[in-house]
């Protein structure tokens, strides 16, 4: 892949997601098997824009079935994955449609709350879509109107998956097939530190003294449509919550309004100033805590401790009749650890929210903070 990124003075290669490699195994399995010609080179669309074109490997043609992978290439941001190869399996079916399977070193999901459903293939919602519509195309350029049977595998990602968070999310058995753009971007943590400190330079510059952030692209999509604030100041933390802090006092910003999915930010109610599950998978443990401390069975508290994602713990919440108490606690924790990074010098104030029930709680400034971003006030 010859796409780049200029970080830290370096010119690094970009690479591409275990997602763009299912799609791409897929479709050129899919060419293979309906035109019955083997494919030297495979194109696919990107969410992100980018065209990628992939060799297929390892092709294996029968009447009925085509198989063959693609190697995955993370560019010059290597991670577990780098280099393995994602197989596809397309076969002929006479029921319509295009049906999505995991094979083997492909996790399966055994607890709800995650984006796949339970008992089926860790395959994120954006890698299915990105089959899908690119298997379509196979089809209705072949003129083929039955169905077609794709199976995902990875065989490596048998051992790769117990280096991973896989397991104590539920997802047993193997790696996910991820990818919210299809390109893996090469950035360091100094580097993305750094251009986040270029961005919030440029709000300080602008005279800009309210600073607003989220940690990425799920906070930006809901602060934009759903709270309807302007966002074209904002600022992306990533997981960087510490230097976030410390750089705003030091660039004399008055107020700083952050963001968050409950996932990320519940941490910062533990003083974690770094979100990065790599540094603390703390999610549900202080919910736990509060829960234990509202008065429910210890038989509750581990269910709690066990969910694996912070909207199965909201759902045990709410069933106790303990969410209001919970989310008060949980958003008083992260109040005071903002101001006892930014040592009370800024107000600061923060909103948790869900993908799946909308804003969850917020600290004490926050409702007068979010005033400074509304888009009439600033447009006024």
């Amino acid at each position: 892949m010859e796409e780049y990124q200029i970080s830290q003075g370096k010119r690094l290669r970009c690479g591409y997601t275990t997602g763009s490699c299912a799609t791409a195994a897929s479709k050129a399995a899919a060419m293979m098997l309906l035109t019955g010609k083997r494919v030297d080179f495979v194109q696919i669309d990107t969410p992100k824009g980018i065209i990628l074109n992939l060799e297929p490997e390892e092709a294996v043609i029968t009447e009925m079935s085509v198989t063959c992978a693609i190697r995955k290439d993370s560019g010059d941001d290597p991670d577990d994955t780098n280099g393995i190869l994602i197989y596809a399996t397309v076969e002929k079916t006479a029921e319509k449609g295009i049906t999505l399977l995991g094979g083997i070193g492909i996790g399966y999901v055994t607890k709800p709350g995650l984006a796949c459903a339970v008992d089926g293939p860790a395959i994120n919602p954006t890698p299915r879509k990105m089959i899908v519509f690119e298997l379509e195309k196979v089809m209705k350029s072949a003129g083929y109107e039955q169905g077609l049977r794709v199976t995902i595998s990875a065989p490596e990602g048998v051992e790769i998956a117990k280096k991973t968070f896989n397991p104590r999310l539920g997802i047993l058995g193997g790696i996910s097939i991820l990818g919210t753009s299809g390109i893996v971007e090469p950035m360091s943590e100094k580097a993305l530190i750094e251009t986040m400190y270029v961005e919030i330079d440029a709000r300080a510059a602008s005279g800009n003294k309210n600073l607003l952030v989220f940690f990425g692209n799920y906070g930006e999509d809901f602060t934009r449509d759903v709270l309807g604030l302007n966002i074209d100041d904002a600022v992306t933390c990533s997981n960087f919550v510490g230097e976030l802090l410390d750089y705003a006092v030091y660039k004399g910003f008055e107020t700083l309004l952050l963001i968050g999915h409950s996932g990320k930010l519940v941490k910062l109610g533990q003083g974690v100033m770094n979100t990065h599950s790599k540094y603390a998978d703390c999610r549900t443990e202080l919910m736990a805590l509060l829960a234990l401390l509202a008065g429910v069975k210890v038989e509750v508290g581990k269910e709690i401790i066990g969910c694996p994602t912070t909207d199965e713990v909201v759902k045990i919440l709410q069933r106790e009749g303990i969410f209001e108490e919970v989310i008060s606690g949980v958003t008083e924790r992260i109040d005071f650890y903002m101001q006892h990074r930014v040592h009370c010098k800024i107000k600061t104030a923060a909103l948790m929210f869900s993908n799946v029930y909308g804003i969850l709680g917020k600290t004490a400034a926050a409702d007068e903070l979010i005033k400074l971003h509304l888009k009439d006030k600033q447009e006024g």
